[in-house]
Parts: structure tokens; sequence; C-alpha cells
């Protein structure tokens, strides 16, 4: 079987790290690569120590000829490092600012001059897809990030609601969004009302499969700021992305009930959000119960608005904390790599503060 060669995340070098399994002479073996003379190749450093194996400037012939030698070990691209710095945005919208705060905010929810402090490459090199009534993907604060994807169900290419542009602005936007240089792709499953049936939905979540199984398996983020009625089949759909490692967020719901009755929010595998208001308690609209992961601030959030490219609008609820979050798995895979769901929702429940809602409604 031949040695897969891992894939980074982030800026590369162009070189590549070759290990070797233990008992192997480093030496001897870069000595057989070289001996073998397929192509040029620019060796770089040689270890035995920490690491037994190599860095060197690897063409196709090499890189094939030591996936299937079967003294290597592992072969990765080499990335770069750099030293930690973090931003301080000083007129952020307060849903922003609570997500870097550890105490309770004070003001007015609707100032955008709160404090937002987030790592200097937010997002970057990770896909979101906005699965929604369409994206207004030219508005100005997405700065060019925004594509459309694919529509569904006949809709036109262009979001006639709003609140797929909102819930883009607060995941990714430039000013009002977490995950400030992630791509964002808009997939429209819902129509100008704001609903669509679970087929198109469906749809939907098939084509981001096929994307990130046919396009190299990109760290990517499913937002579903939206839910329905208990359904078996559009449970197993979502399932399945997560299975394949694509990160699915979900809105609780807002009907003031137990989440555990809804689709998506009732897929314990799926990071369910539900929602807090300015003063750290839950939204009184806001589902709850043991499906809920964490909440997430989704009272009067500033975002995008839909009718021109410069357009603000204020709205809220569950939508507003989801997309939150997904901004927020954004940032953790830019940061961390493309870790697995099971761990990003263990993360996210690690990092969230505790005992600090009131009425969560458990």
């Amino acid at each position: 079987m031949s040695v897969h060669i891992e894939r980074i995340i982030g800026e590369k070098t162009g070189r590549y790290i070759v290990t070797f399994k233990d008992g192997v002479m480093t030496s001897k073996s870069c000595q057989s690569l070289v001996d073998a003379a397929l192509e040029p190749i620019d060796l770089i450093y040689q270890w035995d120590t920490v690491i037994n194996g190599f860095v060197a400037k690897l063409g196709e012939a090499s890189l094939n000829y030591l996936q299937n030698d079967p003294d290597v070990e592992s072969i990765s691209e080499e990335g770069m490092v750099y030293a930690c710095g973090t931003v301080t945005q000083a007129d952020a919208p307060w849903g922003l600012a609570r997500l870097s705060s550890d105490s309770k905010l004070t003001g007015n929810a609707r100032e955008l001059t709160f404090s937002y402090s987030y790592d200097g490459s937010p997002g970057s090199e990770v896909d979101i897809y906005i699965l929604d009534t369409g994206v207004r993907v030219t508005h100005e604060d997405f700065g060019g990030r925004a594509r459309w994807a694919a529509v569904f169900g006949g809709h036109e290419w262009q979001d006639n609601n709003g609140h797929g542009t909102h819930v883009a602005g607060t995941a990714a936007g430039t000013r009002f969004g977490v995950a400030k240089q992630a791509n964002i792709l808009s997939v429209k499953v819902l129509g100008d009302n704001g609903s669509g049936p679970t087929g198109d939905i469906i749809r939907g979540l098939d084509y981001i499969f096929v994307q990130y199984r046919d396009h190299g398996r990109r760290p990517t983020v499913v937002n579903m700021s939206w839910g329905g009625a208990a359904s078996r089949l559009l449970d197993l759909a979502v399932q399945k992305l997560i299975s394949e490692g694509i990160h699915v967020v979900v809105a609780a719901g807002s009907e003031a009930r137990d989440a555990r009755n809804r689709s998506p929010a009732r897929v314990e595998e799926a990071i369910t959000v539900g929602s807090s208001d300015f003063l750290d308690a839950r939204m009184a609209g806001s589902n709850f119960g043991d499906v809920v992961n964490l909440y997430a601030p989704g009272y009067e959030i500033t975002s995008c608005g839909y009718n021109d490219d410069t357009e603000v609008a204020v709205s809220g609820g569950t939508s507003s904390a989801a997309a939150h979050v997904t901004g927020l798995v954004a940032n953790i895979l830019k940061l961390h790599g493309n870790i697995s769901p099971a761990d990003m929702q263990k993360k996210l429940e690690d990092l969230a503060l505790k005992d600090v809602l009131a009425d969560i409604g458990n």
C-alpha cells in the first residue's frame, strides 16, 4: 500500500518532510533516492534524532518513488508557523464581543462600539456553506470572498428574503462576522418566504457532500440556520455529511420548546446552538434541551442587509446564534487543522463559559 501524502492547511514552502520507519538509516535511504536518479533533488535537511527523516524539494517522480518505498513511514507537505498574534476590533457588534469576553457586557445591544479580539487570520482557507435563502454575494462586507455555489427548487440566484445574507454576515463578514477570512459559498434551498421542502434541502446537502469529496476534502463548515418537524431522512443526510468529516452547525429553533423534537436540531452529531440575549439569559423564544450543545448571541444582531451592497440590518434568534458558532468553528479549523466533527464538538463545549446563562430551560 502506498504512503498517503499529508496535505497542510495554510501557507506551504513547496518542500516535503519524509520520515522513515524505526531502524532505517536516514543517510542510506536518502542516498538510495539520489542513486535512483529520477530527477534533480534539493535535499535541505536530514535528521536521525527527534525524527528519522529529511526535508527536500521533490518532484512528482520522487514522490511516487517514496510513496512506494517500504522503508517510508510518512510524507507531508511542509508548512509555515508564525508568532501568535491577536487583533482587536473596536467597532464590533455585541455578539462578536461576547465571544471573546469572559464577563457580561454593558451598554446598548445595537451599538457598534464593542471590542472583539481574534486571531490574525480568522477562518482563512476554510469553506463555509450557507444553506439558506441565498446570499447577496456582492455585499461589501464579504470583501469578494462570497460566491454562489448552487440553487435548488427553481429559485432565483439571489437572496430575496435577507435571512441567508444576514446569517452569512454574522458567520464570516469582514466587520460583522466571526471568521473574517473564510470563503462563503451560497447554496439556496429556501424560497423568498424563507421556507423550502425537505427534498430540496437534501439535494443541497448532497451537492455539498460531492463538492467536499471530489475537491480535496477542504476544511468545511455547513450552516443550517433553520429547522422543521422531525425528519428521519433529513437527519440521516446530515449524519452522512458529518461522518465524512464535514462540520455541521444547526439552529436549535425558536419555538421555546425542547429541540429534541426538531430536525436537524435533534441530530446529536451536529453542533446544535440555542440563543442568548444581551443580559446573559436564554432568549425567550430559543429552544432548549439536552441536544443543545451550547448557546451563543442571538438578540438584536447587527449584520449585512440584502437590498444593496452596503445595507446593514438587525435580526436575531437561533439563526444568528448558529451563525456565530459557524464562524467560530471555521476559526478553530484554521488554528488547529481539520479536526473531526466529534473533536470539534468537544472543543467547543470545553471552550464555552459554564454556569453563566440564566433560564436555559433544561
